[in-house]
């Protein structure tokens, strides 16, 4: 028997793999599930119910006249589809997440636990506001904190995301310039190494988009920077750390060639991560910046679930945040502003951007993480992520491309190319073979400065061991992308389902179910 270094068995073709098929169709404990529509019948239900009585609807020519088609479970097959499926998530509570740009950190269960008292989960966002006094003091403090963090003058809490915190600093950069006469401004400019939302953001708001190259280091082009600056430029939105996992050395002198041209300077704050307690933004000239509360303070990430991004300002931005903010008085009472002419105090924001206030779970885990830290915590976080990604960096060096290694140490993420790795593979090989090796891939093409990018971020929450386990992995799966195994092509081999057409999945996606007749179900 030939077993190589990378583990690959030539004789079976697969790594690893046995020859054999179960009845089942599952494999050990990893269950194969079907669709609840596969299981269960229209013709039957796991609940008892009486006939309903004749009722009169108002629906007119609405109403449904065909069955609706759902299947009928019992409770014990409801309970075993649902679990069964959870099987089959990756999530942060089973092992390391090396995306890229998403600071997918573990979240601490203290902060959960802060955020499930009943004073903060169980409000109403139209109480009065003398009943909710404690949740306004948690919004309060926390926008204390992030002022305190960031160098700035004022924050909006309630954006709900960073691109929703994107478009809160765009409308106020555009509110500025409008006040003071210049809404001929109509030019953002856009360095190649930002967030792909930065562009989408500012041709939302309404403005004309222009790239900024990257030096061959990965940070902005200065030079060409300030060589484009003009009567027509309203800013400039730059991310700091960059998607290169580098730190823009120069964004000082560009805020001070940006003000001195007429514009503002909006900084994605994304990345925040690697910088907070180390770094405050308003010292380098930013006017605005959205916080991810997910990224930076350890909120929970993604799902499709409630977000939040704040965003900072600067003394010359701060008067045309959004509305509602909170305000304290001296004798501890806290207001929440609603309104513009509330005493002449806003006269000049923009508006509103959300119905209500802001997402007061993601609030109240944020304070917590940022109260149990302290001040040497938080710093320790950014040296933490900064030491774990330039750790990924060495330590792949030798076997992937890494671009920008010789720029000197990167921050938060380390990212590597496809170059040198045998004719035909490609860094969605390498991706798909870290499926089998029981990690979620690291984030793949992208930033497109890079072809064939793979972007690694190790976050502060990973220990050693669990990043040597990482790197043993993609070391060996790069390995045998650089060999040629040829079953690396056709990975995942261990997962619930082997590799599929994306191409086609997304392009013709199959969203209704039909049941197969009766002669193709008998085969």
């Amino acid at each position: 028997m030939t077993i190589n270094a990378s583990g690959w068995r030539p004789e079976l073709g697969v790594a690893g793999e046995a020859d054999s098929v179960t009845f089942t169709g599952n494999k050990g404990l990893m269950l194969e599930e079907a669709l609840i529509f596969e299981i269960g019948s229209t013709e039957t239900t796991g609940v008892d119910f009486a006939e309903a009585a004749d009722a009169s609807q108002r629906l007119g020519g609405l109403a449904r006249t065909a069955p609706i088609g759902l299947p009928g479970l019992s409770e014990p097959e409801t309970v075993r589809h649902y679990t069964r499926l959870s099987r089959q998530n990756y999530g942060i509570d089973l092992g390391f997440f090396p995306l890229g740009s998403c600071t997918m950190k573990h979240n601490p269960r203290l902060n959960e636990k802060m955020a499930r008292l009943p004073g903060f989960a169980d409000i109403h966002p139209l109480q009065p506001v003398d009943t909710v006094q404690g949740a306004l003091g948690v919004i309060n403090e926390l926008a204390v904190w992030l002022i305190k963090l960031t160098g700035m003058h004022g924050v909006a809490m309630s954006p709900k995301a960073g691109a929703h915190g994107e478009l809160c600093g765009i409308l106020c950069i555009k509110a500025a310039l409008e006040a003071r006469g210049e809404g001929h401004r109509k030019v953002i400019l856009v360095p190649e190494s930002a967030h792909g939302t930065n562009p989408a953001t500012a041709a939302f708001a309404g403005y004309q988009v222009e790239d900024i190259p990257a030096t061959p280091e990965g940070r902005v082009d200065t030079a060409a920077l300030k060589a484009r600056l003009g009567p027509d430029v309203a800013g400039v939105m730059i991310t700091n750390p960059n998607t290169c996992g580098l730190f823009e050395r120069d964004l000082k002198e560009i805020s001070d060639a940006v003000h001195a041209a007429g514009g503002y300077v909006y900084c994605d704050g994304a990345n925040f991560n690697a910088i907070v307690g180390r770094v405050r933004p308003g010292d380098l000239g930013v006017d605005a910046m959205h916080i991810n509360l997910h990224k930076t303070f350890s909120t929970p990430h993604g799902g499709g679930g409630p977000g939040s991004g704040p965003v900072v300002l600067s003394e010359a931005l701060a008067p045309f945040g959004p509305l509602p903010f909170t305000e304290r008085y001296a004798d501890g009472h806290i207001t929440l502003v609603e309104e513009e002419s509330v005493d002449d105090r806003h006269p000049h924001s923009f508006g509103r951007m959300v119905a209500f206030h802001g997402q007061m779970g993601m609030f109240t885990r944020a304070l917590s993480y940022i109260l149990s830290h302290g001040a040497d915590g938080l710093r320790q976080v950014a040296e933490d992520a900064v030491l774990n990604a330039n750790y990924v960096l060495r330590s792949l060096e030798d076997v992937l491309d890494a671009p920008f290694a010789a720029s000197g140490p990167c921050m938060h993420e380390a990212l590597f190319s496809d170059d040198g790795m045998a004719e035909g593979f490609t860094t969605l090989d390498i991706a798909k073979g870290l499926i089998d090796e029981g990690f979620h891939p690291m984030t793949v093409y992208f930033p497109l400065v890079v072809h064939g990018a793979m972007l690694v971020e190790p976050t502060e929450t990973e220990s050693k061991a669990a990043l040597d386990q990482f790197i043993g992995a993609l070391r060996s799966v790069a390995a045998r992308a650089k060999a040629g195994d040829p079953s690396l092509k056709s990975a995942p081999h261990f997962a619930p389902r082997a590799r599929l057409d994306e191409t086609l999945a997304a392009r013709k996606p199959v969203l209704v179910w039909k049941e197969a007749p009766l002669a193709e179900a008998a085969e």
